[in-house]
């Protein structure tokens, strides 16, 4: 099945095709998904780590409270590097399909004259 799954309430159907190979995509769009997917993971990671108490010997404080969500952040960062849970590839879907269902400037600029 590869159409688009209506789903009730749903702004826009959810597309079941495949994201595209990583040659059809333009480095900028993977980048922006994969950063878009990891603070998304920071987000969902941070809550998380509130609960766990850390103090004692070596743990805790001030440096803690600096430090975690830099850790955290990397967290994200590497489960997205290492292939995520899948945010990244519906954005780029998303991306590609709204890139080419976009009017290019000049035939927007063409049909705005006539």
């Amino acid at each position: 099945m590869t159409g688009p799954i209506a789903l009730p309430g749903a702004p826009l159907p959810l597309s079941t095709t495949p994201a595209p190979s990583h040659d059809d995509v333009p480095p900028e769009v993977r980048r922006a998904a994969e950063e878009f997917e990891a603070v998304f993971l920071n987000q969902m990671l941070a809550p998380m780590f509130e609960g766990i108490q850390t103090d004692g010997l070596g743990g805790g404080g001030m440096g803690e409270e600096i430090f975690r969500p830099m850790l955290i952040e990397r967290y994200a960062q590497s489960l997205t590097q290492a292939g995520g849970i899948g945010i990244a590839d519906s954005v780029i879907r998303e991306l590609m399909r709204m890139r080419e269902t976009a009017v290019p400037p000049q035939e927007a600029a063409d049909g705005a004259a006539g």
